[in-house]
């Protein structure tokens, strides 16, 4: 049924997208023009806007006596040092979710809903609904509920090509702002493929100066024809208020997020089979290039569709199916949004010669095997479930697709390694010195009876290390 659903609403869009952007964008000529107002398309839009209201439940400590609290007895006691037996709270938050699919599909950010244990949906006329998360994706950001409607048909907002979107146009953002009820602000697209550093893995943005608060994360950015464009994700702010400049998701990651969710939920994107490294001013030079734009290809994977469309390291991608590259962020994203087994034409620089490939993207491949294994035993990594990597376990665990090695896919609650701080993500480089290749290999040298253990790890593309003596 999910994938069914989800088909059919992919059909919908691809089909109304000419539509959206059909007429000619017209500057006001008269007073008559500039009184017009924008209810015509909020009564449409904003019933497919919805409250998403979650609680989670988490286990704190509370000190035995207010004056440990106090920073300053932290320094000697430390935050946990003297705290009383640990108790369940209940926490709650808010955010918006956006209705895609009159049977019940909502998109709304991943933020919103991360980490919680109940979810309700509250439509604009108040009517509450449970929902069940479908497809949680931290990299995008978004994510996806399934809303139990018993056959009830809601209102949803068609989605439209946030490509088709400029500089200037008109916007508006629906969303529940500090839980003050449905609120609608105006304003203009500010800028195309903007960077919000730590949002999402792509960094690649709707920006708009429509305010945008805490509580619009997972709310709507819509166009003048009533299309969702975007899903409003964060602001840049020193106060916690709106500052005008806002940041959302364009909507085609959200139509790539229903086109490669799996039936088990995970999300397979397309694949390309290279790394690549961002142009800088010396490297355009050095190469020839008359600006620093475009990415500079790093590797090409053996048998991968870079290397069978016949892109080679040194070749600099200046364009993807005539869009213009400007960086790695762009690139990611455009791969990353388009679909598998299509003909894609990059546009690429080589010995200064302008040229075009042609590649057919796929999904990540699974080599080597993932090799799951649970460490066990009395050693710093205990507790740890540890994963060969390939490209298609790098995306399940949020890296680049290229990373190579053994990673942390999983930590015991009460493991041994969980004290030590090591996560889900991190990467084992090597251990004594010894260089990881494979979990049989780190699960064999964790086993040896070692006087103790140096051991080196790759979190957010920082190297880190931990030294534990018997």
């Amino acid at each position: 049924m999910f994938r069914v659903i989800l088909t059919a609403l992919i059909f919908h869009a691809i089909v109304t997208l000419p539509v959206a952007y059909a007429q000619e964008r017209e500057t006001p000529s008269s007073r008559g023009q500039i009184l017009l107002s924008f209810a015509p398309i909020v009564k449409k839009a904003a019933p497919a806007v919805v409250n998403i209201y979650t609680k989670r439940k988490e286990v704190v400590r509370a000190p035995i006596s207010p004056l440990f609290a106090d920073p300053f007895f932290n320094q000697f006691f430390g935050n946990g040092g003297l705290s009383g037996m640990p108790r369940e709270r209940v926490v709650a938050s808010l955010g918006s979710g956006v209705i895609i699919d009159s049977r019940g599909i909502i998109v709304t950010s991943n933020h919103v809903i991360e980490g919680s244990d109940d979810i309700v949906a509250v439509l604009s006329d108040k009517r509450e609904f449970k929902a069940r998360l479908m497809v949680a994706d931290p990299s995008s950001d978004l994510a996806l509920l399934k809303l139990d409607v018993k056959g009830e048909p809601l209102p949803a907002l068609p989605i439209v090509d946030s490509d088709q979107a400029e500089v200037g146009d008109l916007v508006l953002a629906i969303g529940d702002p500090f839980g003050v009820g449905q609120t609608v602000t105006s304003g203009i697209i500010s800028a195309l493929a903007r960077s919000a550093k730590g949002v999402t893995d792509y960094d690649f943005f709707i920006q708009t100066d429509a305010a945008i608060n805490p509580g619009n994360s997972g709310g709507a950015l819509i166009n003048m024809q009533g299309g969702l464009i975007g899903i409003n994700s964060a602001i840049f702010s020193k106060s916690g208020g709106s500052m005008g400049i806002g940041f959302a998701v364009p909507s085609t990651m959200v139509l790539a997020l229903l086109r490669n969710t799996q039936a088990d939920g995970t999300v397979l994107r397309p694949w390309l089979g290279a790394s690549y490294q961002d142009m800088t001013p010396d490297i355009a030079e050095s190469l020839g290039v008359a600006k620093p734009a475009g990415a500079l290809v790093a590797k090409v994977m053996e048998g991968g569709p870079a290397e069978k469309a016949g892109i080679k390291v040194g070749d600099v991608i200046v364009s993807m199916n005539g869009q213009a590259i400007g960086d790695i962020q762009e690139l990611k994203f455009r791969v990353h949004t388009a679909k598998t087994d299509e003909k894609t034409v990059f546009g690429i620089l080589r010995n200064g010669q302008r040229m075009e490939k042609e590649a057919y993207l796929q999904s990540p491949p699974e080599k080597p095997l993932r090799d799951m294994r649970t460490l066990k035993g009395n050693h710093p990594l205990s507790g740890l479930t540890v994963v060969n990597l390939s490209p298609r376990v790098a995306i399940e665990l949020g890296l680049d697709a290229e990373t190579e090695g053994v990673a942390v896919s999983g930590a015991a609650v009460r493991g041994i390694a969980t004290q030590f701080g090591l996560q889900k993500g991190d990467i084992i480089l090597r251990v004594n010195k010894t260089p990881i290749t494979s979990t049989r290999q780190l699960e064999s040298l964790m086993k040896d009876r070692a006087y103790g253990w140096n051991i080196s790890f790759l979190r957010a593309g920082r190297e880190m290390g931990l030294s534990v003596q018997r």
